[in-house]
């Protein structure tokens, strides 16, 4: 039986309510909304609760509920014998959330406070591991943003176990309320998922304690029902080296016994205009580690925002030369590329995504996700929290982050089922790669088994799925590939969708036998296949080519300063960078 969520309102839904119904929603969690005079009567070992339902509500409600069961032991006998566990957060009644907890604690000494400008560090407890998993033992410091909470201060009494704590309290706890499982937050926001975003990316630290509890209940108390990755894909991504022994302070030989040694993969994001370029010392480390090491497309000329201008034909014309270049260098060294476009500086326009849509890359990873358009969409949170941006005509960016972003970010990520992939220049190791290490084994020592891959494979096995049966996977695809694998002891179904808002555009769906099928519905492309125990496929959408005006290339004057530039950069990487690095270390001595 699937699992329901049960959301317990006033006559009028809170922003709170309606935050965390958000919240179920984009998890795919099925709920309904009961006024919370109407939960004491409700049937809660019938069919249409469809098994032991989970209580999400504000203190105040769950107050109200607790003196409706106390009243009366017929109606208390199917909570304790139904319900599966409940998750509370504060509403915006001042008074009942202290209420609670000394309710709930039987400790009528514990008083909330607000969290001081010196809060200190968060700390997620490593106690819990099967509910925080990979948040679990994460510590941070605490931002600013967060202040919007009161702690519950540590008592002695009761059954609190602290999940979220603060230097002097706590932040998230679970208790027991005749023999169920009650998760409380003590957060007065929980946070709007439809909220436009106002950076570039999504940054846990600045929401911590009103995003982190509703979505480790969800995953924790849904993980049968809700949307979820079938396994959490990583990859480190270096920008710009030209495959020389040595590209600024990235050495390749160097780099591989690193990745031996500490488990990990890396994929170049190789500048199309250097195809000509690669030495073969490091065409052939590349080719005999393709388990290590892989190549994507990093723009065509590494241009200033080549790929952020709004003509529609020569950013095609300029993916296409970028993969012809590809095309090239894999004729001439033998080294496959992903067909993933990573853009120069992260810039990018609504038109690129449409050009790019049209050729055979399968996806972009970028830093940003906001384009560079003079009037940009808005994007929200939950577009962020989703596998990749599908905003901009359907074509997917996946999200990456710099190492000084956090391994709060990077493990928030994989809560959230997307891919771990990790974005560095030469510049980062500056040290032999010293501080890269470190982060990777904080990485691979997350509370989350990663899997390593190239980039290419990382785009095609990123996608989200829920069982509907035994039988039956419905998956959510999200790069122009998707490859699956059926790891279960039986034959599987899959239900395979994917949003598309142009489905005159396709020119055809198939895997390695040939055409599939498919069909239209709700901004969706939907296609069915079989697989046994133990088998994979790959499936692919293909777009027809569009009906532009070809564009004539450019002129040798442009053609001068983009040689120039390349090498210039080269220069600026290879001799000025790492000698104003080694004079900074010899001044430090």
């Amino acid at each position: 039986m699937r699992e329901l969520a049960l959301l317990l309102t006033e006559d009028n839904p809170s922003r709170q309510d309606r935050c965390v119904a958000k919240a179920l929603r984009f998890f795919g969690v099925p709920s309904r909304n009961l006024n919370a005079a109407e939960f004491a009567s409700a049937n809660l070992a019938g069919g249409a609760t469809s098994g032991r339902p989970r209580v999400l509500c504000s203190a105040e409600v769950f107050l109200r509920l607790i003196e409706d069961l106390e009243h009366s032991v017929k109606e208390m006998r199917p909570w304790q014998e139904h319900v599966d566990s409940a998750f509370i957060y504060a509403g915006e009644s001042s008074a009942a959330l202290p209420e609670l907890i000394r309710k709930l604690t039987g400790d009528d000494g514990v008083v909330l406070s607000e969290i001081n400008r010196c809060a200190g560090n968060f700390a997620v407890s490593d106690e819990l591991n099967q509910f925080c998993g990979v948040m679990a033992g994460l510590r941070f410091t605490a931002s600013e943003a967060n202040l919007d909470a009161s702690l519950v201060l540590n008592t002695a009494k009761g059954n609190a176990i602290n999940i979220i704590s603060v230097d002097h309290g706590t932040a998230f706890l679970k208790l027991q309320y005749q023999g169920v499982a009650i998760f409380v937050s003590t957060s007065r926001n929980i946070i709007d998922i439809d909220k436009t975003l106002m950076s570039q990316n999504f940054d846990v630290r600045e929401h911590f304690l009103s995003a982190v509890p509703i979505v480790l209940y969800v995953r924790w108390a849904f993980a049968e029902t809700s949307w979820s990755a079938p396994e959490t894909n990583a990859c480190l991504v270096i920008d710009d080296p030209v495959l020389k022994p040595a590209h600024g302070f990235v050495n390749f030989q160097e780099l591989l016994s690193l990745m031996k040694r500490h488990k990990f993969s890396t994929n170049i994001a190789f500048i199309p205009w250097n195809w000509r370029r690669s030495t073969p010392t490091v065409v052939r480390l590349l080719r005999e580690n393709p388990q290590n090491y892989s190549v994507s497309v990093h723009g065509c000329d590494h241009t200033r925002a080549e790929f952020g201008g709004p003509d529609r034909q020569r950013l095609h014309w300029k993916t296409k030369q970028a993969l012809e270049r590809m095309n090239r260098h894999e004729s001439i060294t033998g080294i496959r590329h992903d067909r993933v476009m990573v853009f120069p500086q992260g810039k990018f326009s609504e038109a690129a995504m449409s050009a790019l849509k049209h050729t055979d890359l399968i996806a972009a990873v970028n830093n940003d996700v906001i384009c560079a358009d003079p009037y940009p969409r808005a994007i929200t949170v939950s577009d962020l929290w989703d596998i990749a941006v599908m905003c901009y005509s359907n074509f997917p960016i996946f999200t990456r982050r710099y190492p000084w972003e956090g391994s709060e970010n990077f493990a928030f990520d994989a809560l959230l089922g997307k891919p771990v992939i990790i974005v560095i220049h030469h510049d980062y190791c500056s040290d032999h790669c010293r501080r890269l290490v470190d982060f990777v084994d904080r990485l691979n020592g997350l509370k989350c088994r990663l899997t390593w891959r190239s980039l290419g494979e990382v785009v095609r096995r990123s996608c989200r799925q829920r069982k509907l049966s035994p039988e039956a996977v419905e998956v959510e695809m999200y790069g122009t590939e998707l490859r699956i694998e059926n790891r279960s002891g039986q034959r599987q179904h899959y239900l395979i969708r994917r949003r598309e808002c142009e489905p005159s555009t396709i020119r055809e769906l198939r895997d390695g036998s040939g055409p599939i099928g498919w069909n239209f519905v709700n901004g969706h492309i939907n296609f069915e296949t079989e697989l046994d125990s133990g088998q994979s496929k790959t499936v692919g959408v293909r777009f027809h080519e569009p009906a532009w005006k070809a564009y004539n290339g450019e002129n040798v004057a442009y053609r001068f300063k983009t040689m120039l530039r390349r090498y210039l950069c080269e220069v600026r990487d290879n001799y000025v960078t790492t000698t104003k690095s080694r004079l900074a270390d010899f001044v430090s001595r």
